[in-house]
């Protein structure tokens, strides 16, 4: 089985260093770029999808286009999930890291941003992008969108969709592409391989960031970057 995990290229928020998370920003100009050039190199190397996986995020679904129209692939079915989104990063959200690590301490802030069980500061269910959250996600089912996660949190939605909406396409022998984020692949990765993320899949080195996994018994049998 053959699985190829895409991060969506840098997104304005990238560019500008601040945390991001839900909130729903496009890509950078680097980001459309970096979306085509992934395609094309997918295409080089001769990668065919049958069924593309990816968030509800703009900036994960604009490079899913434009990754598919550079491989000469529109025609695939691509499936949207809100388990597949971004960590959610709490009231850090919109916030410059430099100035949350200079306010709080770079220790501070990289707990919250790495910890697999420390969630950053909650969002305030009256702040006004609570607010603006839960009418955005509202048409997706969800009645209560999260007000901040740790990666645990993530673990635990992006697992059970992985488990019943996809790993059912991998044994059926369909190759997959999941364009998503760095921490929604992140806990896919920690389950599939087993192990505490390092630097082994660093999905901060930069941003189009593509790894082929082929699968035995929906455990990884061989990884390598693509």
């Amino acid at each position: 089985m053959k699985l190829v995990l895409l991060r969506h290229g840098e997104s304005t928020w990238n560019q500008l260093n601040k945390f991001t998370g839900w909130t729903d920003v496009g890509l950078s100009k680097l980001g459309v770029k970096e979306a085509k050039d992934a395609g094309k190199i997918l295409r080089k190397k001769g990668y065919k999808f049958d069924l593309v996986f990816t968030s509800v995020l703009q900036r994960a679904t604009k490079t899913t286009s434009l990754v598919l129209k550079s491989m000469k692939s529109k025609r695939i079915p691509v499936i949207k999930a809100w388990q597949l989104n971004e960590r959610h990063y709490g009231a850090l959200q919109g916030l410059n890291k430099a100035e949350m690590a200079a306010k709080f301490g770079e220790k501070q802030v990289h707990i919250w941003r790495r910890s697999y069980n420390i969630r950053p500061p909650s969002l305030k269910e009256n702040d006004v992008r609570y607010k603006q959250q839960q009418k955005k996600f509202r048409k997706f089912g969800l009645k209560k969108t999260p007000r901040t996660e740790c990666l645990k949190d993530t673990v635990a939605r992006v697992l059970p969709y992985w488990n019943k909406e996809i790993v059912p396409h991998l044994k059926a022998g369909k190759k997959i592409l999941i364009s998503a984020h760095g921490n929604s692949l992140r806990a896919l990765v920690k389950h599939l391989d087993n192990i505490k993320i390092s630097a082994k899949f660093n999905f901060e080195s930069h941003f189009e960031l593509y790894f082929i996994f082929t699968l035995e018994k929906s455990r990884i049998f061989e990884a390598c970057f693509l």
